[in-house]
């Protein structure tokens, strides 16, 4: 969902894996020369799609990466498919309560512009949840832990599946030393 923090928990989750972060919506703003919200403007929602569409085939098919989608990725079954068996997907879950909390004073998200954000947010919330829950391999409840803890959370998640070395990655608890080993 927007502002469910894919960005900030990706970029956190990205430097403790030592690995890149790419976030589509900034590969797409990079191609199209402008930002999201214009585009949305000008060529509409559909054209967009196709541009994130693209954006999420080439991107889970390089090296491995932490990669954010929009919130609006799941709406097709073609990005759907490609982030299920491609990559392992996290769904950072919030209530729409909580985004419109966070969101609140948000004018860049084109989605939410106008009328009753919050009202939106339930709609949209209704809609993609499931979507979410089908795409995601783990689904992690956002609450309010702070993003170092919900980065701790999905660690474990990842760990407890085999899928990162916990012996390997930095935690709050066991920060690296400096030293070899």
């Amino acid at each position: 969902m927007p502002g469910g923090g894919k960005s900030t928990v990706g970029r956190q989750l990205a430097r403790q894996l030592g690995l890149p972060m790419r976030d589509t919506d900034h590969e797409i703003e990079s191609v199209i020369g402008c930002p999201i919200k214009d585009f949305f403007a000008s060529h509409g929602e559909a054209a967009f799609r196709d541009l994130e569409q693209e954006a999420i085939d080439v991107l889970t098919q390089g090296k491995p990466i932490v990669l954010a989608t929009g919130g609006g990725a799941v709406l097709r079954e073609a990005n759907r498919r490609a982030l299920h068996d491609r990559t392992t997907v996290i769904y950072l879950r919030s209530t729409p309560e909580e985004l419109f909390r966070r969101l609140r004073h948000d004018t860049q998200r084109p989605l939410l512009q106008g009328g009753d954000p919050l009202k939106k947010l339930r709609a949209l919330f209704r809609e993609r949840d499931p979507l979410y829950r089908r795409t995601a391999h783990y689904v992690i409840e956002t609450g309010r832990p702070s993003v170092a803890a919900l980065v701790h959370m999905i660690l474990m998640q990842l760990e407890l599946a085999g899928i990162v070395d916990a012996s390997r990655v930095p935690s709050p608890i066991n920060p690296p030393t400096g030293r070899g080993g």
